[in-house]
């Protein structure tokens, strides 16, 4: 007979794990994105030799050593990133306890005591009388007994993933672990992006600092002549007035720069987790960045397999799909096996008579839901409208994507063309001082040609240094919106 049940569960066993090849669900699939051929404003010829620009490392994509540092520490200390690293920790944490949930977990019990009381009126009805244990007629006083028991064992459970449920967990799981690994990764695109910017920032603030300082002095030699001309009376005090006006204008720089300097510096320092301090930087605007012609924006396609933020989109595609799987699997029957092993007995001293005090027993559970007020069909509906917002998350994420890189090419391509321009502006304008000085001192111009041409020459050159810093930062957009700075 033991043999029978045995086969006959072995049997069973069998059956089972055939059923739980079933798999209920729709396995996910990448959704049509809508990819263009090219980026439109893409004008870099493809070679063979060329670099996707988004796959260069960032120590390779920055010259500068004290850039380079400053990267290094906030990528260490940036409190953003260190966040992302915990959270990761705890999604492979619960990727990891996953695993285990195909084993039936095992509960010890360690000690019970079980003392019942019963009345007598629970042995007997109204016309029966109640007796004590040795069959003789109770006292009438003796309204209750008791029964005892001592165990000691172990209970197991066991679900049975006959459709999947786990599997599906195991997958959202996995989504979420490397939802947040690429967390970590669009942290530290932007803050790269972000520090580069800022470093770049300074570079220009000192450079704007040095050309209000030399417009600055450039106007205290024209104020000294012109008061030499008002001594001799061939000017009226207006010309000084005026000439003093534009001088105090360029002094009116120098603070106003210095304060944004000292601004920009503290939050460098936050940016890779630092108390406000003074930077140190290099003084050159030029070579900063490697951006030769050898390299290539690669096509659309790559920015989803490049960029964490679409990347991050998919993982929560992948998560919603496997969560609507679970919701649909919880409309089905449920198996669960459950079993004890152990000693019990009615009296403390045959706790452990091995074998007579030993107790086993092994029990199936097959639980399907009948009627639970529309609850899991509208649980399970709105897990597929949820897989539906995701698919639109990432498609929106992809258009957005194109779209800022699109806007970054131009943007590069367009500030190279200002660039040309301004330096022509600059050029002009510092001839257009030499000349008017040397007209004013032959008497063929007046003063306030002069001021016009030294306030057109600040004008030019800080918009020379203000967008020669924009066209750098534009490389570095163009770069992160290729998804640079993980690497």
């Amino acid at each position: 007979m033991k043999y029978v049940n045995f086969v006959h569960l072995l049997y069973i066993a069998t059956l089972l794990f055939a059923a739980s090849a079933c798999k209920v669900g729709k396995p996910y699939q990448q959704p049509e994105l809508g990819l263009p051929k090219e980026f439109r404003g893409d004008t870099i010829t493809y070679r063979e030799d060329t670099v996707i620009f988004g796959h260069i490392s960032w120590r390779d994509f920055f010259n500068d050593p004290q850039l380079l540092s400053l990267i290094d520490s906030g990528l260490a200390n940036n409190y953003d990133m260190r966040t992302a690293l915990k959270n990761i920790e705890i999604a492979n944490r619960n990727l990891r306890q996953n695993r285990l949930e195909y084993l039936p977990s095992l509960d010890g019990n360690i000690a019970t005591v079980n003392r019942q009381y019963r009345s007598k009126d629970f042995y007997a009805g109204p016309s029966s009388k109640w007796y004590g244990q040795e069959g003789t007629e109770a006292a009438p006083d003796k309204l209750f007994n008791y029964q005892s028991q001592f165990a000691t064992g172990v209970e197991f459970s066991w679900e049975l993933d006959i459709w999947g449920r786990i599997a599906n967990q195991k997958d959202q799981l996995k989504a979420e672990f490397l939802d947040s690994y690429e967390a970590k990764n669009a942290i530290q695109t932007m803050l790269v992006s972000d520090i580069a910017k800022g470093y770049f920032n300074l570079i220009m603030l000192d450079a704007q600092i040095e050309v209000a300082k030399r417009n600055l002095t450039l106007n205290d030699s024209t104020l000294r002549m012109i008061k030499l001309q008002f001594d001799a009376g061939e000017i009226t005090a207006l010309a000084i007035q005026q000439t003093e006006s534009q001088r105090l204008l360029a002094a009116s720089l120098v603070p106003e720069i210095e304060k944004e300097i000292a601004i920009q510096e503290n939050s460098l320092r936050v940016l890779i987790g630092q108390m406000p301090e003074a930077v140190g930087r290099n003084q050159r605007i030029d070579s900063l960045m490697n951006t030769e012609n050898g390299i290539t924006l690669g096509a659309p396609l790559e920015i989803v397999r490049n960029r964490p933020d679409i990347k991050r989109a998919e993982y929560n595609l992948i998560s919603a799909n496997a969560q609507a799987n679970i919701q649909q699997i919880m409309r089905y029957p449920q198996l669960s096996l459950s079993g004890v092993f152990g000693v019990n007995s009615m009296l403390p001293k045959n706790w452990f008579n091995i074998p007579g005090a030993l107790l086993g027993g092994i029990a199936g559970n097959l639980t399907a839901p009948i009627f639970r007020n529309g609850r899991l069909k509208n649980e399970y509906e709105v897990a597929k409208l949820e897989r539906d917002k995701a698919e639109l998350a990432l498609q929106q994420s992809v258009m957005e994507a194109v779209s800022e890189v699109s806007n970054a090419v131009v943007t590069v391509e367009k500030q190279v063309e200002q660039l040309k321009l301004a330096r022509k502006r600059v050029e002009n304008s510092q001839l257009a001082v030499k000349n008017a000085s040397l007209l004013f001192k032959g008497g063929y111009a007046t003063y306030l040609e002069v001021i016009t041409a030294q306030s057109n020459a600040l004008d030019s050159e800080l918009s020379l240094v203000d967008i020669g810093a924009r066209q750098l930062q534009a490389y570095v957009d163009l770069y992160r919106s290729l998804g640079g700075g993980w690497r």
